[in-house]
């Protein structure tokens, strides 16, 4: 395969910087999908593939603009992406230019979309309001940050680099390729490291640096620590807020083991093959364990079936249900015993919210909270008295209330949440998920999925990769409702519901 002129550049810039790569890696270039890493032969679990020197990473630290950045007070990502936009306005005259000419000017971000686009195709998805304030965030960091730096050094800067423009599109390249390099550098743009594709549990090679404190002013002798690509994680959109957990789980990602390869040299970064890969396969790297929803905030694309997807219910989504059935008042008193017996939603940027996990199983937090709501009124009296008596639910002796005692004192466990699911509370999970699920328009899921084949991840990336969100937050949904048809701990089944669902098919 004939080699691009814009990899042949980066091919001789690198070697200019001092890397090391295995003649085991052929970089393809392909005009629509970009460039991909492939195994010229097969490459062998514990082989080091590449070492990247740390000073041909583009930093705070090792950018020209590093006393400007720093004498106006930014770091992090923000001040990663002043670093970008300063090299990129210096051409050819830039020591990264080699590495530069390689990057699109933007990654296809949703933060990169308009907000016209925002809101029609993400409408109902868990990325929607979250896109919405990131736009407003991004361009408040620029007002503050950024126009500051021009007025500074208006005879150093180039005012067509700084604009908001070019300062949302920087912030997209850091979004989806910047690395935690190591403490004294901070966040970077890793050359090489970012070409590699990722793909959800499937990592082929490992990114590791040995921990350094460098020219940091600690004194601390530390041993060398290797460093797995999860503790290495890419970083996400905004400085503040960081990815919102509300589109990740709060389980997912960066529990894995640090590796046991460890290198020599601080001042280098490698890849380590962490299993075989046969002759002609692509080598694939990983970004973490995350759902459709923040691979697209992230990264600009979605995986079908993936495992980590979730859909988030707003405890406000919850309490419309309650209001359509009691009174206000009655419904602040049972979300406040609730909170009295110790439970409590996910909270993210000032929002509470459940998980449905993606085989359709809700939080259990949230069927205690249904349970509680469905109380008949004498037994939550005197569950309440007793609570209030007693300051804690676990110290009441209270023995003619035993069965909803022992339910709403027990920890989250098949058992418990099936002893929860009573017809009541399936019939509001019901309930819940059809509001939910309103969100997405008049359009019906069949109507989604018939939508996303006529278009492919090339040509309609925006359309395509948000049909795939939308179909995978709503199959979830799905699951919830045939989740809310299980039998009950009194074996019997809503047959209401299942009748519905028969016509409905």
């Amino acid at each position: 395969m004939v080699t691009s002129r814009r990899l042949r550049a980066f091919k001789r810039w690198m070697l200019s910087r001092g890397f090391e790569i295995s003649d085991g890696l052929e970089f393809v270039d392909h005009p629509e999908n970009g460039i991909a890493v492939r195994a010229l032969y097969q490459l062998k679990e514990g082989d080091v593939v590449a070492k990247i020197p740390k000073d041909a990473c583009l930093t705070v630290k090792t950018s020209g603009a590093s006393q400007m950045i720093e004498h106006s007070g930014l770091d992090g990502k923000l001040g990663l992406a002043v670093a970008l936009m300063y090299e990129r306005s210096l051409g050819e005259k830039s020591p990264w230019a080699g590495y530069l000419q390689l990057l699109p000017h933007h990654e296809c971000l949703p933060l990169m979309w308009t907000l016209n686009e925002v809101n029609e195709l993400l409408s109902g998805t868990e990325l929607h309001k979250t896109v919405q304030e990131d736009k407003a965030l991004m361009y408040e960091d620029w007002k503050e940050n950024i126009l500051p730096i021009l007025d500074f050094s208006p005879s150093k800067l180039n005012p067509k680099y700084f604009g908001v423009e070019e300062y949302f599109a920087a912030r997209s390249l850091v979004a989806s390729r910047a690395f935690e390099i190591d403490d004294y550098h901070g966040f970077g743009m890793v050359p090489l490291a970012d070409l590699f594709n990722h793909k959800t549990d499937a990592e082929d090679v490992h990114f590791t640096s040995v921990s350094s404190n460098y020219e940091s002013d600690s004194d601390d002798d530390d041993e060398d620590e290797c460093v797995t690509d999860e503790e290495l994680t890419k970083s996400s959109s905004m400085d503040e807020p960081e990815l919102d957990p509300a589109l990740t789980g709060k389980c997912s990602g960066g529990n894995l083991e640090p590796s046991s390869v460890v290198g020599d040299d601080p001042s280098m970064l490698e890849m380590i093959m962490i299993k075989d890969v046969s002759v002609g396969a692509e080598v694939f790297n990983t970004y973490g364990s995350m759902g459709n929803a923040a691979l697209l905030h992230r990264y600009g694309f979605t995986e079908q079936d993936n495992p980590y997807d979730i859909v988030n219910i707003d405890l406000e989504m919850v309490l419309q249900w309650c209001s359509s059935l009691f009174s206000a008042r009655y419904t602040r008193a049972r979300v406040s015993f609730w909170r009295k017996l110790g439970y409590s939603a996910c909270i993210s940027q000032n929002s509470e919210y459940f998980e449905i996990s993606s085989d359709g199983e809700p939080q259990f937090e949230l069927l205690i909270l249904l349970y509680i709501m469905l109380l008949p009124e004498d037994v939550y009296n005197k569950l309440d008295l007793s609570v209030s008596v007693a300051g804690n639910i676990h110290e009441s002796s209270e023995t003619s209330l035993s069965g909803d005692w022992n339910i709403l004192t027990k920890k989250a466990s098949n058992m418990s949440k099936e002893s929860l699911l009573s017809i009541k509370v399936c019939d509001a999970l019901l309930a819940v998920a059809d509001i939910r699920e309103s969100l997405y328009g008049l359009n019906s899921i069949e109507d989604d999925i018939e939508a996303s084949g006529r278009f492919n991840c090339v040509g309609e990336r925006k359309l395509f990769h948000s049909l795939v969100l939308r179909i995978s937050e709503r199959k979830i949904l799905e699951k919830l409702r045939n989740y809310s048809a299980q039998p009950n701990r009194f074996g019997k089944r809503n047959s209401a519901r299942k009748k519905m669902k028969s016509k409905k098919k």
